[in-house]
């Protein structure tokens, strides 16, 4: 073969590797809002699913907008924030965990001996989302992250109007493996959370992903959830990202304040 025809090949693929990436590069450009809203889309529908919430066939967003109230709880504090301190960031119908954790004002570290989810940083302020029947919440549906084996899993739990039974575990964004950390998405899975108790009658976090089945004979199987088969380090890290967000670290707070709010309107009653 001639050194010109070698040329004309080269050129030929470099320039077919040029308009491949131009209409790559395009239609990343392009579809990007798309994947967005969809994005979006996803994680109301966990929030619906969370709260029992019927999607199938409906209006996703005006079933969200009907069905949950929202407020974004100081994690600090356990208080939720007056909404005359809203801003254009800190807002709840807008409010993005990852872009808030990483914010210089509304986001902070984890000290090493603490970050058991492995983090690294979360938001001051976390949105929380409620199911009410009239004035009284019925669900309250907090996100959480944490890492598992490849990559740093977003969901919610659900908690009754006792906040202490889980009603409800999702997840809408993850990168475990499928067949096995990515069995998070499983339907029969997530149901085993529902009914087990997050905290004992102390207010201790209690709530563990085992490794292997849990034991129906035992005192604690209340407090347990089946580990992932196959699936260790994952398993681990959803035990560890629960504990967190339970934890004085994460909502700790926020769920004694309600509690204690609840304990006093009772009492009035």
């Amino acid at each position: 073969m001639s050194n010109d025809s070698t040329k004309k090949m080269i050129i030929v693929a470099l320039g077919v590797c040029l308009v491949c990436s131009v209409f790559v590069s395009s239609a990343a450009v392009f579809l990007h809002g798309r994947q967005e809203d969809n994005k979006e889309l996803d994680k109301i529908k966990n929030i619906l699913i969370a709260g029992d919430l019927q999607t199938d066939g409906g209006d996703v967003q005006r079933i969200f907008k009907e069905k949950v109230d929202i407020g974004l709880a100081d994690l600090k504090t356990g208080a939720f924030l007056p909404k005359d301190q809203y801003s254009d960031k800190l807002n709840p119908n807008t409010f993005d965990i990852k872009s808030m954790a990483d914010d210089n004002e509304y986001g902070m570290s984890i000290p090493s001996q603490k970050d058991i989810a492995h983090i690294f940083r979360m938001p001051k302020y976390m949105p929380i989302y409620m199911i009410k029947t009239g004035q009284n919440v019925e669900k309250y549906i907090l996100p959480f992250y944490g890492k598992g084996l490849w990559s740093t899993m977003y969901g919610f739990m659900a908690l009754g109007s006792d906040l202490r039974t889980i009603e409800a575990l999702t997840f809408y964004e993850h990168g475990e493996t499928p067949g096995l950390g990515g069995e998070v998405d499983n339907p029969k899975w997530k149901a085993l959370w529902v009914g087990k108790k997050a905290f004992d009658e102390n207010g201790n976090v209690k709530i563990t992903v085992i490794k292997g089945r849990v034991d129906p004979s035992s005192p604690d199987a209340k407090y347990e959830v089946d580990g992932l088969s196959g699936a260790t380090l994952t398993t681990r890290g959803l035990d560890a990202m629960v504990k967190f967000w339970l934890s004085e670290n994460g909502y700790g707070r926020f769920i004694q304040q309600c509690k204690s709010q609840k304990e006093g309107i009772h009492e009035q009653g």
